[in-house]
């Protein structure tokens, strides 16, 4: 297909997306206290809502399916640039117990909704791999894989995204009523808050409470890269499911090769990358690739704001609102669970 036709087909739904998200952005940037809530959330919502108004949106349905699917595989893809593998195996390591239990928390307890309550598939899968890994990236990464459509993933993001704010506001106040250590509590946030924006918010109040010059949010945001790296096995391993359930007697290793997820290789690739030219570059090199590669995550961010407009423009509302008790359950058992089980490893651990 040419640009030209491409353009035809796609580019209305690509800049009706953009257009819901470069002000999105902009809002979060300049308002205090917005970053709790954070950029996407509100791009979903606007969509949402325009999405209620109109009375015919097939003029940009194929452009924003475009974006809520490739442009959000792509803001994957440069999320690795953010990854030091050298730095979080040297300093992220000592918080893989209560990661590795956090995670199997949340995926647990979403695999028992989906036996016992039979919720839906796609959304208790992307509700369980957001809460327990990192939310909206995670979800981003695993909503292709599960072919999840563009309301199970808002529906998702959303719920993600409320227990984030709530996570963000009380458990600074929860770490002190409970005596934590600036270690203790960076770890804390870092496995018990889902989104890097919340996490950075809990930290960061967390310093200004104590006079701190952004020492436990260093600590936090290293725990939660070490976090995100669990997006490549969880991937893996749900692409690898997929690929048995739909094989049906054909070769399983054809299918795997099939339905593996590329951009989750490319994704692994910017880490080395990065990882790579930290090791090898010293001075002012390091200095320009490390402010390429901050750039690259910063639009990493941005292109996930303007999926999330897409995925907005794509969703019914009042469908969501009328299916969203079951997930929201979900969400908030998840949610619940990790926090006890970080609280309590870390206890056993000494980390308080």
């Amino acid at each position: 297909m040419s640009l030209g036709g491409f353009l035809s087909k796609n580019g209305l739904g690509i800049l009706a997306a953009f257009v819901i998200a470069i002000p999105s952005w902009i809002l979060v940037k300049s308002v205090d206290g917005l970053e709790v809530v954070g950029a996407p959330i509100i791009a979903i919502i606007i969509g949402m809502i325009i999405a209620l108004v109109m009375k015919d949106n097939s003029r940009i349905s194929k452009g924003t399916s475009f974006t809520s699917k490739y442009i959000l595989q792509f803001s994957v893809v440069l999320l690795g640039f953010g990854l030091n593998l050298s730095t979080v195996a040297s300093v992220g390591v000592w918080s893989l117990p209560v990661i590795v239990s956090t995670i199997s928390t949340s995926l647990i307890v979403a695999y028992m909704f989906y036996k016992l309550m039979h919720t839906p598939a796609r959304t208790t899968t992307l509700v369980g791999v957001g809460s327990s890994i990192c939310g909206g990236s995670a979800i981003a990464a695993t909503a292709p894989v599960i072919k999840a459509k563009d309301n199970e993933i808002a529906q998702s993001i959303a719920i993600i995204f409320f227990f984030n704010v709530v996570a963000a506001i009380i458990f600074p106040t929860l770490g002190n009523a409970l005596g934590m250590s600036n270690e203790g509590f960076a770890l804390f946030a870092g496995t018990a808050i889902n989104d890097t924006s919340s996490v950075t918010a809990a930290a960061s109040t967390w310093d200004a409470m104590h006079g701190l010059d952004h020492e436990v949010l260093d600590q936090a945001t290293i725990v939660k890269l070490t976090r995100t790296l669990f997006i490549i096995p969880i991937v893996i391993a749900l692409s690898v499911y997929m690929a048995k359930k739909e094989s049906q007697g054909e070769s399983l290793s054809k299918n795997v090769k099939h339905a593996f997820p590329l951009f989750i290789l490319f994704f692994i690739l910017a880490s080395l990358i990065t990882t790579v030219v930290n090791a090898v570059l010293t001075g002012d090199a390091l200095e320009t690739a490390g402010t390429l590669f901050l750039d690259l995550k910063t639009l990493s961010s941005f292109l996930i704001v303007v999926a999330m407009a897409a995925i907005g423009l794509n969703t019914n509302l009042v469908q969501l609102v009328k299916t969203g008790g079951k997930p929201l359950a979900i969400g908030f058992s998840c949610w619940i669970c990790i926090t006890l089980v970080s609280l309590l490893v870390q206890h056993f651990m000494g980390a308080w």
